[in-house]
């Protein structure tokens, strides 16, 4: 399809964006996206989780993570449906019956480096607790104006 205009690489901003992992540690994080995923063999479901990072460093980098709450391997379901608690937890959720119920709440996650042949480091979400005293979470994200006349996915499951 054609474009409106020509575009010339001199008249294109660059990006200062980096997509190196970000520093193993503890960070303040609040989830922006969550929603139920099927496996990749269809026997199971996974909830695929972003988190926003606020700080103390690595400020609006993003990460992701995937928790399995259904899983044909016991033990998968077992560590994801744990997972789950502890994010729950550390936000003050005692039922959670929609991942929207996620969206918004701020946490200190702990960030690990996984190290893989085939795609090189990565990041992995290994721990969440709850804010430490002092710690104020950041005002709950708002979605971002759109001028697509249907509401977002989040919006739109009620």
């Amino acid at each position: 399809m054609l474009l409106n205009e020509a575009f010339t690489l001199a008249s294109l901003p660059t990006s200062n964006r980096t997509y190196d992992v970000v520093p193993a540690g503890w960070y303040v994080a609040q989830i922006t996206d969550a929603e139920v995923k099927q496996t990749k063999s269809g026997t199971g479901e996974y909830i695929k989780i972003r988190y926003d990072i606020q700080g103390p460093t690595s400020q609006r980098r993003v990460v992701f993570g995937n928790l399995n709450v259904k899983n044909a391997n016991p033990a998968a379901e077992k560590i994801g449906r744990q997972q789950l608690g502890d994010i729950m937890r550390s936000v003050g959720l005692s039922a959670v019956t929609d991942t929207d119920q996620l969206l918004g709440t701020t946490m200190q996650i702990k960030i690990d480096i996984r190290e893989s042949e085939q795609y090189g480091p990565s990041n992995e979400v290994k721990a969440w607790k709850a804010l430490a005293a002092g710690m104020a979470p950041a005002p709950a994200v708002k979605p971002p104006a759109s001028n697509a006349k249907t509401a977002p996915p989040w919006l739109a499951k009620k």
